[in-house]
């Protein structure tokens, strides 16, 4: 069998549709490489710690709701 690059491509792609929600962020001209840099120095992706910082706000604001 041989490797198919575009079979490969779109396999992946469906995974993605499947498995994943899809969230267009928009933010300020260079908050973007700010941010970016930040998770780098953090040892995270963008992605990664976009993700994070969402979860570690809802974490802290159902703390908050609790009390």
């Amino acid at each position: 069998m041989t490797w198919d690059k575009e079979k490969a491509v779109k396999y992946k792609n469906d995974f993605i549709k499947e498995t994943y929600d899809r969230i267009n962020l928009t933010t300020r001209k260079g908050n973007k490489e700010l941010i970016k840099s930040h998770a780098q120095k953090q040892g995270e992706s963008l992605n990664g710690f976009i993700n994070r910082a969402i979860n570690e706000t809802i974490d802290r604001d159902n703390e908050k709701e609790q009390k």
